[in-house]
């Protein structure tokens, strides 16, 4: 059976969708019908504060709304948002707003279909085999750390146990863990497990040790079983989103699972992928992640949000966006400018459109989303669906696999933030850490070369200080953390924000 009906179960107000059966099913069946979606990118500009969003999830919803009213097929692939600081008010909720929202935007939470539950049980559980394998002399320490939604930040480094060698743990936000990434990153149960079992535990002498030489898998994977399963709602209007992944492309790798935007390219003729954060951080994300090591599609189109006052309002940071337009139209991705505006602004759209002309860009799409929704955009997309509808499929990108770690991360500082190598810094103690991490991966039979970068700086700047002049910006390399089994190099950079907690407001 290849219908997505047999794959799909109530949950609550919600369907649940089994995408690697489906998936499953259609690689089994090859002349079973099916579509072969495009991908739009939705990404935004950098935030001026690291708490607020510029709408992408608003104009993802308004869009696939103008989309379908001009009758192109299209649906939406959203990440979760994180109880913390969605429920703590310091950002917004992942469902939209106002006319752009969801039907039911108070069920877009870690709870939607219990996933974000189980990641964390399962990984805790892993945890703990991790401490029985202390007792037993099989590991001298523990590298995996616990996972809390809402850790307090006494947690981030402790010590336990301490009658038994003061192993020395630590907690970290579940979106950011790496059980998080794999089943971002997996499209089948069996991967998912493999993925597991080459998880570094911790060391014994000095050499990793994997989980999957002292425990059973299955213990794991059926706890994840009822995890990977996209949730199928839709917008007030009725276009049809699918939500499933973790939020946090500052500190992780912020994308939707590739499982679910697959499956949804199966089923429409559009997909529209919101990334997190700003273009340097969800975007770099998804193409150079997602795309280039894990297969995914490479967007045939790109809207990059932005507020008219993030735009126009502060002169040392007016760079940001005109760089992350530019940079995506040299990618072969034809990318569109859209302003949100708030309530107040509609006199500004003249001059908007002026200024985007000057900056020598695509039309610009302009509207207030949360008033008027995809009513707003559908009358300004004809050069949008031209270019999406009757550009070719896009190649394939090269992967980066055997580039050496620093040189990669250049490469991205150049190409994402606009810093050439030679102004790339390496921060006392970060040779060490990165001597580190190759003897961990050596030990685990793994190349730290092959395994993709992720980028972990604050989601409000690019470079060490983006007011800087263009010739004096640098960007610091401070430490190496390895994620082996989601096959993911964590690199902090600039002024990393390595646990977001909330602001109570």
């Amino acid at each position: 059976m290849t219908d997505i009906k047999d794959f799909t179960s109530q949950y609550g107000l919600v369907e649940k969708i089994d995408a690697f059966g489906y998936l499953d099913a259609l690689n089994a069946n090859p002349d079973a019908p099916r579509k072969h979606g495009k991908v739009v990118l939705v990404t935004a500009d950098t935030p001026l504060m690291a708490s607020r969003g510029e709408g992408k999830t608003t104009t993802t919803i308004a869009l696939i709304d103008a989309l379908n009213k001009r009758g192109v097929d299209a649906a939406a692939v959203l990440r979760q948002p994180s109880m913390g600081i969605t429920a703590a008010g310091s950002k917004g909720g992942a469902s939209g707003g106002g006319k752009a929202s969801l039907t039911h935007p108070e069920l877009i939470d870690w709870g939607l279909t219990g996933e974000m539950a189980a990641i964390a049980a399962a990984q805790n559980l892993l945890v703990s085999f991790a401490e029985k394998a202390i007792d037993e002399g099989r590991l001298d320490d523990i590298l995996v750390p616990r996972v809390s939604e809402v850790p307090s930040r006494s947690l981030r480094a402790i010590t336990v146990d301490a009658g038994k060698n003061n192993v020395a743990e630590k907690v970290v936000l579940t979106p950011t863990c790496e059980l998080m990434q794999i089943v971002c990153l997996s499209r089948s149960m069996d991967e998912i497990g493999r993925r597991v079992a080459a998880m570094i535990a911790g060391t014994k002498d000095g050499k990793a040790v994997t989980f999957g030489e002292f425990i059973d898998l299955w213990r794991i994977t059926d706890m994840l079983a009822g995890a990977v399963m996209p949730a199928k709602t839709e917008t007030m209007n009725g276009s049809p989103v699918y939500v499933h992944g973790g939020p946090f492309a500052n500190v992780s790798i912020g994308i939707p699972t590739l499982a679910s935007v697959q499956m949804a390219c199966s089923l429409h003729d559009v997909v529209i992928v919101e990334a997190g954060y700003g273009a340097d951080a969800g975007a770099q994300k998804w193409l150079d992640i997602a795309c280039r090591e894990y297969g995914a599609q490479w967007p045939s189109a790109a809207i990059v949000v932005t507020r008219a006052s993030t735009w126009r309002d502060d002169a040392e940071l007016a760079w940001r966006y005109p760089f992350h337009v530019d940079r995506l139209e040299k990618l072969d991705i034809p990318t569109f400018p859209l302003v949100n505006l708030w309530d107040g602004e509609d006199d500004q759209i003249p001059a908007l459109r002026d200024t985007a002309k000057e900056l020598e860009f695509r039309e610009p799409i302009i509207g207030n989303l949360y008033r008027d929704g995809g009513e707003a955009l559908a009358p300004q997309l004809d050069q949008f669906v031209d270019a999406l509808l009757n550009g070719a499929m896009p190649a394939a990108p090269h992967s980066h696999k055997g580039m050496p770690l620093v040189e990669n991360v250049k490469w991205i500082a150049e190409q994402a933030y606009g810093v050439p190598a030679e102004r790339v810094v390496l921060k006392d103690g970060f040779a060490a850490s990165l001597t580190e991490a190759n003897e961990l991966c050596a030990g685990a039979g793994v190349s730290l070369d092959d395994m993709a970068v992720v980028a972990v700086k604050s989601p409000a700047t690019m470079t060490d200080n983006d007011r800087a002049g263009e010739d004096e910006r640098t960007v610091t390399l401070k430490k190496v953390e390895v994620h082996a089994g989601a096959g993911l190099v964590h690199v902090n950079l600039t002024t990393s924000l390595t646990t977001p907690m909330p602001k109570i407001v």
